[in-house]
């Protein structure tokens, strides 16, 4: 069967949930029991989002293959709990790159190389290669960015292309806006999606169908007017309205008939009996809303300020919590600003330390991780917060003043913390990182082997640092044990503190595998002893 795709657009402003509908959309083809995945373009000349600031851009998610990608690609997964490939992330870097490089190759015969057709066909290629390769009933693709954009326009080109060429019985495209309500006026007003619609038809696409975020669902006046102003029929206008969870976005959808509406437009007569998947995916939601207790968790790292940068933290602890039938807390504390205010880390169940790079905020990251394991606080360090608990730890119980990270002070004379050997040689700051899944093996009788109940397990990475293998003896000497190891035990992937109530820390970065209803084992670890 020859793969339908589904294109997602935005317009009016950034940030208006694409990258949630796209997800919802796709969940509930994948509840109908298609095969059935999702691809996001990011228009920026990043070659991927490895090298972008988290606190403008959103967290790096990482794919098991090495990707660094948009943060809406961890979405994809959570909300399908299935993998996806780096190439599901395609940037205008990429294209460009593919097309220079074929022309320096000699492969136009002599051609002039312009946007239209060589950009537009890569493209192209690659949203269908996805589609071929995965042998897919649905392609959901989101193009990111605001139509009107410049940089947006080749890809809105290639999309519409790919209508026109595949077919309106192949394609279909949804149109993401934004019916906002001023109290002083009393109404929601359809002016912004009008004026989105009528730039998405300037350049050749007419949505199929409209989804409007909006805070109250979307009153029958207004859903007829944008109808009218759109040129889309009024039952093909759907409410995305304010909801407690995202994962309550698909049931909304599926309440006006969206799944109905994409099989009818789609040809596809009738839908195959999803009442057992409906039911696990309704219990994983209820779950993340059943609270009985709240459990508080300080996260302290570097990027606090948005709340996006550890967006698959956040999700992670809310997995984890649900688990327990528990609510989680979370306080976002800037390490920078923590220090003397060390001790307010008390009123805390739990301390979690996230991912980070570089000397800011360091210091205060050291000082909490000493804080957890003399408070006797359940501690997660993740990454740099995994790395900095070494450090803390060197520096306060083998009483090497001066410890640290070769990446913070290149002239400790206690580096427990250094520089991968292999990265010695590296110049370039983009995809150079120790990227993507490795295998770990986990040491018998351990905290560790106790949370994964495994001996080996697979995990996501991305850091430049490592634990210095030549002060392990005298960490475990004085009761700090590295639990896990990875590259034939060239590499320390866990450490944990045995008679501490919950003191723990991972290399990897476990929140890319969490999802909903099935947290990952550390963050479940954690949040068990959090709330004991």
């Amino acid at each position: 069967m020859q793969t339908k795709f589904i294109f997602v657009t935005g317009g009016v402003m950034s940030g208006l949930g694409k990258g949630v509908v796209t997800s919802s959309i796709a969940k509930l083809l994948q509840l109908s029991n298609q095969k059935v995945s999702c691809v996001k373009i990011d228009p920026y000349l990043n070659y991927d989002a490895g090298t972008m600031n988290p606190v403008a851009h959103g967290e790096v998610f990482v794919t098991d293959d090495g990707g660094e990608c948009d943060m809406d690609i961890g979405n994809y997964e959570r909300f399908l709990n299935q993998n996806m490939r780096k190439t599901h992330n395609i940037t205008t870097a990429q294209i460009y790159s593919a097309v220079i490089e074929a022309e320096r190759r000699g492969e136009y015969l002599g051609a002039c190389v312009q946007i239209i057709p060589h950009i537009t066909d890569e493209i192209k290629k690659r949203i269908l290669k996805i589609a071929d390769d995965e042998h897919l009933d649905f392609l959901v693709v989101e193009c990111g960015g605001t139509v009107g954009d410049i940089e947006s326009l080749p890809f809105l080109e290639a999309l519409r292309q790919l209508r026109l060429e595949l077919g309106p019985q192949e394609v279909i495209f949804v149109h993401v806006t934004l019916a906002p309500s001023l109290e002083v006026v009393g109404e929601q007003k359809t002016k912004p999606t009008q004026h989105s619609v009528q730039e998405l038809r300037r350049i050749g696409i007419q949505p199929d169908m409209m989804a409007v975020r909006c805070t109250q669902p979307l009153l029958d006046s207004t859903r007829k007017k944008i109808s009218m102003f759109s040129n889309v029929t009024s039952t093909d206008v759907f409410s995305c309205h304010d909801v407690p969870s995202i994962f309550s976005v698909p049931q909304i959808l599926y309440e006006q008939g969206i799944v109905d509406k994409i099989f009818t437009k789609f040809n596809k007569v009738g839908m195959i009996n999803s009442a057992a998947n409906w039911d696990k995916w309704n219990n994983i939601v209820n779950s993340m809303q059943n609270k009985d207790g709240e459990i508080k968790i300080a996260m302290v790292g570097k990027y606090v300020t948005l709340t996006d940068s550890y967006v698959s933290v956040n999700h992670a602890l809310k997995h984890a919590a649900a688990k327990i039938g528990k609510s989680v807390s979370i306080d976002w504390i800037d390490s920078e600003e923590i220090n003397g205010k060390v001790n307010d880390l008390v009123k805390y169940n739990g301390i979690l330390v996230p991912g980070g790079f570089g000397s800011r905020g360091a210091e205060g990251i050291i000082k909490t991780a000493n804080f957890a394991r003399e408070k006797n606080i359940p501690y997660l360090g993740i990454c740099f917060g995994f790395q900095l608990a070494a450090v803390a730890f060197g520096r306060h119980v083998l009483n090497y003043s001066d410890a640290n990270s070769t990446e913070l002070d290149p002239k400790t004379s206690h580096p427990v913390v250094d520089l991968l050997p292999e990265q010695k040689t590296v110049s370039n700051m983009g995809g150079s990182l120790r990227l993507g899944a490795h295998d770990i093996t986990i040491k018998p009788s351990t905290i560790a082997y106790k949370a994964y109940n495994a001996s080996h397990v697979s995990r996501r990475h991305r850091h430049r640092y490592e634990i210095n293998t030549k002060y392990l003896p005298e960490f475990e000497k004085h009761g700090l044990v590295f639990s896990a190891e990875s590259d034939n035990s060239k590499r320390m992937e866990m450490l944990e503190i045995p008679s501490h109530k919950f003191y723990f820390g991972v290399q990897f970065h476990p929140e890319f595998n969490s999802r909903p209803g099935f947290p990952e084992e550390s963050f479940e670890a954690f949040i068990h002893a959090s709330a004991s």
